[in-house]
């Protein structure tokens, strides 16, 4: 243990369970640590319990999946459910946060009045950040985005149960892509020796997707053309527009929004590529929320009616929640991620 990690402990006889298994997450504790074991035999049973789980499959040791469904299981001791005064819910990070902030309220109010809970929107800067967020319990219902789910599923203990859907329960977006109409670029094989953006390392549709679908066109990221990270959707067509990139692999929801804002002339750019439809954003609740208030998160969810509010007109072609499951619904992303060697580590997240 490092001498700041000690002074730490000496100094908080009181660790919380949570902040222990924070500390055994990052690597600061570890049991070979003689301290480290002291302090693993104090902690509740229901931890050791989920240390010594031989079925977890990719999840955290800090997390068990005895039934198989790939989410955490909830704690098997009542007593580690956590019933927060406060519930923090946070959408994945976007273009303008303070944006999004205001057209979530509407939701915000309806979640707040069915949990009976007060409510707090909290804007999330990267993956990285709000996977740490869910993982310490400072949020409780969370929108991860498509590629970074099975990394807040594994790391964070989120549960997925929820994605914006149509009137008859459609849901998906693709990966669309763009480059300028004057670019020169008409197929898949005019990519070689150009600049490409991707977004971050997790994201589906701008990186993971790409790499396992476009070899199948002839064309392979970072070999045939030069892969340059742009840090999300909106940098990699702004890019694009403005000469940046030579082409950009993006969500098609994300560019049809950009396009609503009049953020891009849709004149000037065109699609030489699009796949097959992807999930979208995963709505979650933490796996150790009390179940009873659980019932009110999906609850609120599914009783939410999107028309006629900012958000039904911000995510058109979508009216409300619709039910779903990670084991099922995101197996496509499993696959593209397992065909790009991705291990749900925190290392391998982006900033």
């Amino acid at each position: 243990m490092t001498h700041d990690a000690f002074q730490a402990f000496e100094h908080a006889p009181s660790i919380t369970f949570t902040n222990a298994l924070s500390a055994l997450f990052r690597g600061v504790l570890r049991p070979r640590n003689l301290l480290a074991t002291a302090l693993l035999a104090t902690l509740p049973l229901t931890a050791q319990a989920a240390e010594d789980c031989s079925q977890r499959g990719k999840l955290a040791s800090i997390y068990c999946d005895t039934n198989g469904d790939l989410v955490a299981d909830a704690p098997s001791d009542p007593n580690q459910y956590i019933d927060p005064e406060t519930l923090v819910f946070a959408y994945t990070p976007v273009e303008d946060p303070a944006i999004y902030a205001d057209i979530w309220d509407p939701f915000i109010e309806h979640l707040s009045e069915v949990t009976g809970k007060d409510v707090r929107f909290y804007a999330v800067q990267s993956n990285a950040a709000e996977i740490e967020a869910m993982r310490s319990d400072r949020i409780h219902v969370a929108g991860f985005s498509t590629g970074p789910t099975p990394f807040a599923v594994n790391l964070a203990g989120a549960v997925p149960f929820a994605i914006m859907g149509s009137e008859d329960g459609e849901f998906g977006y693709t990966l669309q892509l763009y480059t300028r109409k004057d670019s020169g670029i008409d197929t898949m094989e005019d990519l070689e020796g150009k600049r490409i953006a991707h977004t971050s390392p997790t994201s589906n549709s701008g990186n993971l997707a790409p790499r396992a679908l476009f070899p199948k066109e002839g064309i392979v990221p970072g070999e045939d053309y030069e892969v340059v990270y742009s840090g999300s959707h909106d940098q990699s067509m702004l890019g694009v527009v403005a000469g940046d990139y030579d082409a950009a692999p993006v969500a098609s929801e994300v560019v049809d929004r950009m396009a609503d804002r009049d953020l891009y002339d849709p004149e000037k750019v065109k699609i030489i590529y699009e796949s097959k439809p992807f999930p979208t954003t995963a709505y979650t609740y933490a796996h150790n929320l009390k179940p009873e208030l659980i019932d009110k998160i999906k609850e609120a969810f599914f009783t939410f009616d999107m028309r006629g509010t900012e958000l039904g007109e911000e995510f058109e072609g979508v009216t409300k929640f619709v039910p779903v499951t990670y084991k099922k619904d995101w197996e496509v992303i499993r696959d593209i991620q397992e065909a790009n060697d991705v291990e749900y580590t925190p290392d391998n997240l982006d900033g």
